[in-house]
């Protein structure tokens, strides 16, 4: 699993993970050079040494690269980066059909109609392109939100003008596949049409018309029985629409609709007239409507080529034409005699013969009319039927993959590997044994199971170990004993330096054969973190900023300015959108405002009021005058509002009392200066 964030081909960001198939994980990603989103299929990694996986993979994406069509999952770009192999396509948010037909049930003949013209498009534009899908099925047909049908997973298509013959095992779904696809002969578009067909009455029905045990009981019952009406469980369907999916699904492939576009123009015709019959069924007879499906027995014996004398029967008949009046005329005219010369004895016997020889003919005309309407059908015994039913093993061992595929075709007997297996004696690609032994009888259309040789056993070599060395010398330490370094994937680590491996797959010590691929997984050092500007914030601000980017917040000071208001952070340690490592911690100084001057405040007590003024102004203070009587000799300073000693800031007033001479008129004792020693003189 990739990793949120990593880039593939230096353009394609993965998101997160959307879905997992069998042998490929598919991302959410986004294309930065077209500023889109984008659905990323990438290859596991336990198939990224395989080189039939890969060529498979490979081929999905050639085969749907060039559909662009608004019914089809289109692909926009397939690479490789780092050992990753990966298909860019387009992001459809929905569901699949399958989820869909789950969800509800089964759905309604519209519904049903709707979305499979909408696949049958889909497919078209495909077989447009000689592109044969092979795997139709609800899990390949995708719903968007807007109700936008798209058919996806091309991923067992086959151009159909390949020079290799389609055969071999069975390709898709066993659930879907066609009769001759479950027989692993040649499939064409019709193929696709049979599973089109299922697909169908899948969605109409809410089940599969087959099922059972194992995949060959399926595959089987594909081959041999009768597809069982959809109107059987659905008594409502128009009837158009029961006769499209039966089409659909007829065993032999001529039977069916021989292109999507007839397919389309049927569906079109059900929405507009949904018991019409308008359907154009094959029938063996043009005196009977009724659908024939050929059993497997008849298909064989038209691929072998292997005809019965009684197939000549019907042509005879033809020529065979009994009159009884022109006999008598001819007789007449050879002879010159009449009836009435005709000996009695003679005449009976002669009725007679004509009586046995009419109830003859009539005997042979039922017969033949019988036999031509399938009424008179020999019942062979059991054992004839099975004798019938079995064909002798071919020897497979020492053919190629291909040749025996073709051998079994020719014996309609179906092709497996099960397994493959290193070999001294037999090249790759050579059938080494066949769980089934050569010649022995088995039932027509019976899976023949085969073990291929994978070629010589190669030399195992130990797995060194790198952890710790740079990248170029591990690569260097892992050539030398027989490995291929598939590709590095790069990781953050907070123990290993950057440049340094972390770990191999496989692991240090491990046993594999030489030559075996193996990945590297190098440092990126400690994950980086960038300094956000923190200059201009509170501090508040700063914190949370300072977190968001993965960082702490360091050592906090406090200092006067004339430029920033208090609380507001005026210097970083740390400059803006330097990279630190993750958890660093930036110091930053928080602001007090402009600085502000204290002075002392002077003691005024028992200076006049002047002296008191100017002491005030030389400590960089101001003074407020108010007056008051008192006993102090006037004009003197009584108190002040500010402590002496205490400080103030710089400007500030203090406010002072002073003493102001009392009333004469109150008393008119006394000298007149104060001193008790006035002369009383002006």
């Amino acid at each position: 699993m990739l990793k949120e964030g990593i880039f593939l081909g230096k353009r394609y960001e993965i998101l997160s993970r959307i879905g997992s198939g069998g042998m490929a994980d598919v991302y959410k990603g986004k294309d930065h050079k077209l500023n889109r989103y984008v659905a990323i299929k990438v290859l596991k990694s336990d198939y990224r040494t395989d080189e039939v996986f890969i060529q498979k993979f490979l081929s999905e994406a050639q085969a749907a690269a060039g559909l662009m069509h608004p019914n089809v999952v289109n692909v926009y770009d397939v690479g490789q980066d780092r050992g990753l192999y990966y298909m860019v396509m387009e992001l459809v948010e929905g569901i699949t059909l399958k989820e869909y037909i789950e969800k509800k049930g089964k759905l309604t003949a519209k519904e049903t109609i709707s979305i499979s013209i909408q696949m049958a498009t889909g497919i078209q534009a495909a077989h447009n392109q000689h592109i044969i899908h092979r795997d139709i099925k609800p899990q390949n047909i995708i719903i968007s939100k807007e109700g936008k049908v798209k058919v996806t997973d091309f991923g067992i298509a086959r151009a159909t003008t390949a020079t290799k013959t389609i055969s071999g095992n069975i390709m898709g779904s066993v659930h879907y596949t066609s009769p001759e696809q479950a027989r692993g002969a040649v499939v064409d578009e019709k193929s696709d049409i049979y599973s089109a067909g299922v697909t169908m009455y899948e969605m109409i029905t809410g089940h599969v018309p087959f099922d059972g045990d194992s995949t060959v009981t399926v595959a089987l019952k594909h081959l041999q029985e009768e597809i069982i009406s959809p109107a059987k469980e659905v008594p409502d369907i128009p009837y158009s629409l029961e006769c499209i999916i039966m089409k659909c699904t007829q065993k032999i492939p001529e039977h069916r609709y021989l292109n999507c576009h007839d397919l389309i123009l049927d569906l079109k015709r059900s929405l507009v007239n949904p018991d019409g019959d308008f359907v154009n069924m094959f029938s063996r007879s043009s005196g009977t409507d009724t659908t024939i499906v050929m059993p497997t027995e008849e298909m064989a014996r038209i691929q072998e080529r292997d005809y019965d004398e009684d197939d000549d029967y019907d042509d005879y008949d033809d020529d065979y034409d009994y009159d009884s009046e022109n006999y008598d005329s001819e007789e007449d005219e050879q002879g010159g005699r009449k009836k009435n010369d005709v000996d009695p004895n003679m005449k009976k016997i002669m009725k007679i013969l004509m009586i046995v020889a009419a109830a003859v003919i009539a005997i042979g005309v039922i017969f033949m009319v019988g036999k031509a309407a399938g009424l008179f059908k020999i019942k062979p015994s059991s054992a004839q039927t099975q004798t019938e039913n079995k064909v002798s093993v071919p020897n497979l061992v020492g053919m190629t993959e291909e040749e025996a595929k073709a051998a079994l075709s020719k014996k309609n007997l179906g092709y497996y590997v099960s397994g493959r297996e290193a070999s001294d004696k037999y090249d790759k690609g050579i059938i080494i044994r066949q769980e089934t032994a050569a010649k022995k009888k088995v039932a027509k259309n019976s899976q023949i199971n085969v073990v291929v040789s994978t070629g010589k056993k190669q030399k195992t070599v130990s797995v060194p170990d790198v952890v710790g060395q740079d990248e170029a010398s591990a690569q260097k330490a892992l050539e030398a004993v027989g490995l291929v370094v598939a590709n590095s994937e790069a990781q953050y680590s907070d123990t290993v330096a950057e440049g340094k491996v972390i770990s191999t797959s496989p692991s240090a010590g491990a046993e594999v054969e030489e030559g075996a691929k193996v990945t590297m997984v190098v440092s990126l050092g400690v994950e980086k973190a960038t300094v956000p500007t923190l200059t201009g914030l509170a501090a508040a601000d700063a914190d949370a900023a300072l977190a968001a980017a993965g960082l702490a917040g360091g050592n906090v000071t406090e200092e006067y300015s004339d430029e920033y208001e208090a609380g507001i952070v005026m210097n970083q340690g740390t400059e803006p959108d330097k990279k630190v490592t993750k958890g660093t911690a930036v110091d930053y100084v928080v602001s007090k405002g402009p600085e502000v001057e204290m002075v002392n405040v002077p003691s005024l007590t028992n200076m006049t009021e002047d002296a008191a003024l100017q002491a005030l102004e030389d400590a960089g203070l101001a003074g407020n005058v108010t007056y008051q009587s008192s006993s102090v000799t006037p004009g003197y300073v009584i108190s002040q509002s500010a402590a002496p000693g205490s400080q103030l800031e710089k400007g500030t007033t203090v406010d002072i009392v002073v003493s102001e001479a009392q009333d004469s008129s109150q008393d008119g004792s006394g000298n007149g200066d104060g001193t008790g020693e006035g002369t009383g003189e002006p």
